[in-house]
């Protein structure tokens, strides 16, 4: 199982350490964007098509990456 810093990969996922650091990146990015998101959400009501990106961004990570 390859490991990228705190980022273990889901079993079955298969990446060189490399690849998987590169990803690591995108997936802290989600995370932040996530957040983001969160707090723009809690101040707009016409928010939906940011929200269900971030959340197809999320479900992707999750199918790479123990969370």
């Amino acid at each position: 199982m390859t490991k990228s810093n705190d980022w273990q990969l889901q079993p079955g996922i298969q990446m060189s350490a490399e690849t998987a650091g590169e990803v690591a990146k995108i997936a802290c990015a989600l995370k932040s964007l996530s957040a983001y998101a969160t707090l723009m959400l809690e101040q707009e009501d016409d928010s939906d098509e940011l929200q269900q990106m971030v959340q197809s961004g999320m479900e992707a990570m999750n199918r790479i990456f123990k969370v």
